[in-house]
């Protein structure tokens, strides 16, 4: 699962070509089940919220964000463990 750890190093570039490199890793799961599938639109949602908290808001809310995006992820990593 080199993948979620190539994907956590994009939580903390944080950009746009972050997502978008996200999303592409991440689809390669998808088709395994609607749930994963969820699971990672949530994540990616989430993703995309800690971009804009970081250019939008100060300091402090920067950690609790990239916080939410790493719990989104383990949630992804989890379903994936199970479904294999």
């Amino acid at each position: 699962m080199d993948c979620f750890k190539r994907v956590e190093g994009l939580i903390d570039a944080t950009s746009v070509e972050a997502i978008d490199s996200a999303r592409v890793l991440l689809d390669q799961f998808k088709g395994k089940s609607e749930t994963i599938a969820q699971a990672i639109d949530d994540f990616l949602l989430d993703f995309m919220t800690l971009l804009f908290v970081l250019e939008a808001t100060r300091e402090q809310f920067h950690n609790p964000a990239r916080r939410l995006a790493r719990i989104r992820l383990s949630k992804v990593r989890l379903l994936l463990t199970r479904c294999s």
